[in-house]
Formats: structure tokens, C-alpha cells, sequence
């Protein structure tokens, strides 16, 4: 509810609650598993993966819309999937509009 979590994050924490690690907060803690909501931190992602496929970025600008999961998958998995989804979305089509 207040964002600590992704909907995927919050499955591994449930699992291991249910395993009897603990409380949701230790779990998250120990784990590591918080999720990032820092835009600079996202938009650094968003950054490297722009630069590191060029070819894809051309693509994308020129109508293949289609495209677009391939960069929300890059960013997720270098993100560990700890990226809020919803601002990951946001920063790309800013950044890749233009």
C-alpha cells in the first residue's frame, strides 16, 4: 500500500513469511528486497540501458511501439526487479520520446 513493495517483491516476502522467517519488515530487511522509488536511481537504469542498445532506441522512435516491454524487462532485471514499476514506465516514454 505505501509502495515499500512491488507486487512481485511482496509474493517472496508472503512466501517467506509463511516459511516462518519472520515478519514481513525483517523479511524485507534482510533480503534486501525494498523497492526503489528514486527517480535518479531509476533514471540512471534508464540511462545505461538507452546507451547500451542504440539499435532499439531507433527502433522504438521509429513507430515499433512494441518494443517498449524490451526496455522495461532491461531495466527491471538490472534493477533486480526492485524498480517501481509504474515510474520505470513513466521515465522511459519521457525519455525515449525524445
Amino acid at each position: 500500500q505505501d509502495q515499500t513493495l512491488s507486487s512481485k517483491i511482496a509474493k517472496q516476502v508472503f512466501e517467506a513469511m509463511w516459511q516462518g522467517e519472520g515478519d514481513a519488515d525483517t523479511i524485507i530487511a534482510t533480503r534486501g528486497l525494498r523497492q526503489i522509488t528514486d527517480t535518479g536511481a531509476i533514471e540512471s537504469l534508464i540511462d545505461g540501458i538507452i546507451t547500451a542498445n542504440p539499435t532499439q532506441v531507433e527502433q522504438y522512435r521509429a513507430g515499433k511501439d512494441k518494443i517498449f516491454g524490451f526496455f522495461v524487462g532491461q531495466v527491471m532485471r538490472a534493477s533486480k526487479g526492485q524498480a517501481n514499476p509504474d515510474q520505470v514506465n513513466a521515465l522511459l516514454k519521457a525519455k525515449l520520446g525524445g
